[in-house]
């Protein structure tokens, strides 16, 4: 699909940085953190609870968007020694340790709680912890020795799980690793070993997940992306933003395997102890999944009854537009994901994700998520054999209300976010045809029984906006349209379209 980067510059600057401050305000994000909150981050940045396992001579790296500083994960990959045939393989994974920073019960402490999740806007983020902490000393930056729970998965020539540790240790990252450098030195074979494991074990994890009936979704997202490459600029404090259309590149889909694999392992540690948090999603119910199939067929999605939905999906190529259309529609299978508490061995009705198709628990984003900082210390508990802490365990019940406050939060804001930089760079383009794709219609239908309005992507520039149906004119899902564009004002009103 052609896609075309846009800017927001002049006129549009000022009503989008209003709006930002405006929604803020209306969604009630938090603000600065308290003076209180401040002074013991900067503290425990200087004094952290230090384990006493070094483990500085592995030589971890980390693979993130090429600004993040905010980094939760390093790893290292190898061969494993020992191993039947000299095959299998060893993923050491470390986690930020936010638990050798924050002091439960401290002020920084309930300033976690409230915030819940770090959330992205446009012009900045709201982060879960103070910068000193989540961008500096509790951050795995390269050259800097840090804190962390450090996991040690051992697998077999198939990818499978044969060992779990995890333990507190000093770790020390060598390399700050982007998803299109990573990409490119594995496709030109110049990937060092521990790099070029990546997609070794990234394809044996697929295989696995494809074998156990999960499902990975790899739709087409709409990104904000903020340029700091533009010349001529003489506003001072101006910025530059686009929206555009990203399908996740190889190594995204191998890296998150990485994480998905330590999710689980989690989960596998917390069951057998008998308390913990998973994050569980219940199968679709089946008028879901028939909605899916009618919906592929008005696609012209070959869907053949005997075809599982997850070997459908796999089958499908998000670049092209009706696949992706598809795609999008797949998404509302995987709402109503919970996350699950259960205590002293009285396991829950529901223990599984059904898109990861197993136990699943969050635990490797702490810096960004509260829940992975008590994930984490129920799992070393249960590895070490010793009775969970007495605050992870007075604040284990809470955690799932907390999180699905934050989580519906963190959505709208990115949904919101969205539809602001939408208006704000088609604000003076009111009245323009645009070509496009049907990617979604209402249930709602005429008196003839053609749907009332849907929503529109545009071919360029990388807006997905909702389209009103005229009379005569029909929306057909899957099928190009050119519409016009009817309204778009930052904070006033978002993009809509009807058919041209």
């Amino acid at each position: 699909m052609p896609r075309r980067h846009l800017r927001v510059l002049g006129a549009p600057e000022a009503p989008l940085r209003a709006a930002l401050r405006a929604l803020r305000g209306e969604l009630g994000v938090p603000d600065a953190f308290p003076l209180q909150v401040l002074v013991e981050a900067e503290h425990a940045a200087k004094s952290p609870r230090l384990p006493s396992y070094d483990a500085t001579d592995i030589p971890l790296f980390t693979v993130d968007p090429p600004t993040s500083t905010d980094l939760d994960q390093a790893m290292h990959l190898s061969r494993r020694p020992g191993a039947a045939g000299g095959r299998g393989y060893r993923v050491r994974y470390a986690i930020a340790d936010v638990a050798a920073f924050v002091t439960p019960g401290s002020a920084l402490d309930a300033e976690t709680h409230r915030r819940v999740t770090t959330l992205y806007f446009p012009d900045g983020k709201v982060p879960l912890h103070p910068a000193c902490l989540s961008e500096g000393a509790a951050s795995l930056l390269p050259d800097h020795t840090r804190p962390a729970v450090l996991w040690t998965l051992d697998l077999d020539a198939d990818g499978r799980t044969v060992g779990i540790d995890v333990r507190r240790a000093l770790v020390r990252s060598r390399a700050k690793l982007d998803y299109a450098s990573v990409q490119k030195e594995i496709d030109t074979g110049t990937a060092e070993e521990p790099l070029a494991l990546l997609k070794e074990i990234g394809h044996l994890r697929e295989r696995l997940e494809v074998e156990r009936g999960g499902i990975s979704l790899h739709v087409p997202e709409q990104e904000i992306v903020e340029r700091d490459d533009i010349g001529g600029r003489e506003t001072p404090g101006a910025y530059a933003l686009e929206l555009a259309y990203r399908a996740p590149l190889p190594a995204d889909t191998w890296n998150a395997q990485i994480s998905l694999l330590t999710g689980m392992a989690a989960a596998e540690l917390m069951l057998g102890g008998g308390t913990g948090i998973l994050r569980t999603l219940p199968a679709a119910p089946d008028g879901a999944v028939g909605r899916l199939r009618r919906t592929a067929t008005a696609l012209r999605i070959d869907w053949p009854h005997h075809v599982s939905y997850a070997s459908l999906v796999r089958a499908l190529d998000p670049h092209e537009p009706r696949h992706a259309a598809f795609l999008q529609e797949c998404t509302t299978l995987l709402r109503g994901a919970h996350y699950t508490v259960f205590r002293d061995g009285a396991l829950p009705g529901i223990t599984t994700h059904s898109a990861v198709a197993a136990p699943y628990a969050h635990c490797t984003a702490p810096l960004r998520r509260l829940v992975d900082r008590y994930t984490a210390e129920l799992c070393l508990a249960t590895v070490a054999g010793t009775p969970a802490p007495a605050w992870v365990l007075a604040a284990l019940d809470p955690l799932p209300d907390e999180m699905s406050g934050g989580s519906r939060l963190a959505g709208r804001v990115e949904r919101e976010c969205v539809d602001l930089v939408e208006a704000a760079l088609l604000g003076d383009r009111v009245g323009e045809v645009f070509d496009g794709w049907v990617v979604d219609v209402e249930e709602e239908r005429n008196g003839r029984g053609e749907p009332t309005s849907g929503i529109v992507q545009l071919e360029s520039p990388a807006v997905i906006g909702r389209v009103d149906a005229r009379d005569g004119t029909p929306l057909p899902l899957g099928e190009r349209l050119r519409v016009r564009l009817t309204q778009a004002e930052p904070g006033v009103a978002k993009v809509r379209f009807v058919p041209a």
